[in-house]
């Protein structure tokens, strides 16, 4: 089919993964779907609605409330030929599941010394900004980057969200995606019916400038390009490099902004401390550190637990604070 004659549909973000799952169940018969609710009830968000009527629970399957016994079971799964696709309700509850991820997911392929691979994507709501109680708005997504063995992506548009799941299912290694559920119904997109993938370890360059680069992923990518948009009316360009994938990095992308450049500003909503920005900087001044012409900002959540409501939205990163930041880099 032509670019011409492709037929779209505007969604969001979650319909995006709906749409992802539903094109990837039919097109293996291998692809299960797993977790709390995910079946008759159509999920918490609702993210695998209709699954259940149009596979049946051989295929959609409801789990006790047990995420290790999620995971493992899906590990093992995975080792015997299928490609299961497990769903954590919020990134919170994932730490029961942690040590089958990092002590089984990911060295399985090392373990068996090649002869089993894992090829499972394991889907979480992340991130705060929902008004949600505790344990529901963690964004700790360095504990997996950190592991050998995993992938690590995250979408912020739907049409991304709907390719880079594909690419997830389709990987013979274990994938953790996570989903920014703050922007799951904040906008739409067009996204094509036909299933079709976007590759793993490739950065979006969403706005193109010559002044500083600025990195981001998932929901901060909104107020990044909200930043980006107001500063250009003060003659700030802003380059804005969307990761998508935080493993495998890509450190092409990165770089070549950077030289362009001279100058960067990380932004994510994590913690500030052992975050993803300290080592996206550390790689830029390893490898181009002669271009640069200021320190590089970051522009994080708090090294605190994620509050609750009151000050919910002062701990997450705004276009204010983000502009503030790039505001001192450009000027340094």
């Amino acid at each position: 089919m032509s670019q011409q004659e492709q037929t779209t549909q505007s969604l969001t973000l979650v319909q995006a993964v709906r749409d992802g799952l539903y094109g990837e169940m039919q097109r293996d018969d291998d692809v299960i779907v797993m977790g709390e609710d995910v079946g008759e009830n159509g999920g918490v968000f609702r993210a695998t609605q209709g699954l259940y009527e149009e596979f049946g629970d051989q295929r959609v399957v409801d789990t006790p409330l047990a995420e290790s016994g999620i995971v493992g079971t899906a590990v093992g799964m995975a080792a015997y030929g299928l490609r299961p696709v497990p769903e954590i309700q919020f990134m919170g509850f994932i730490y029961p599941a942690f040590d089958q991820i990092v002590s089984h997911a990911a060295r399985l392929r090392t373990r068996s010394r090649g002869r089993f691979t894992c090829p499972m994507v394991i889907r979480a709501p992340y991130g705060g900004g929902i008004r949600a109680p505790e344990h529901h708005s963690e964004s700790t997504e360095a504990f997996f980057v950190h592991q050998p063995g995993l992938k690590v992506v995250i979408p912020s548009t739907p049409y991304d969200t709907k390719g880079l799941l594909a690419a997830a299912i389709r990987d013979p290694d274990p994938v953790i995606f996570l989903e920014p559920k703050l922007i799951y119904r904040a906008f739409r997109e067009d996204v094509p019916d036909e299933n079709y993938t976007i590759e793993l370890g490739e950065a979006a360059i969403r706005r193109e400038g010559a002044d500083v680069s600025v990195f981001t992923w998932g929901a901060m990518t909104r107020p990044t390009m909200e930043a980006a948009a107001n500063l250009a009316e003060e003659g700030i360009d802003c380059e804005v490099v969307d990761l998508r994938t935080l493993s495998p990095l890509d450190e092409e992308t990165i770089l070549d902004s950077f030289q362009k450049t001279g100058r960067a500003v990380v932004v994510h909503e994590a913690p500030k401390t052992g975050g993803l920005a300290g080592e996206i900087i550390a790689t830029i001044q390893e490898e181009v550190l002669l271009y640069q012409e200021a320190p590089i900002g970051r522009v994080t959540g708090f090294d605190v637990p994620f509050p609750l409501y009151a000050l919910e939205d002062y701990y997450l990163p705004e276009a204010a604070r983000i502009e503030d930041e790039i505001r001192e880099t450009v000027a340094f």
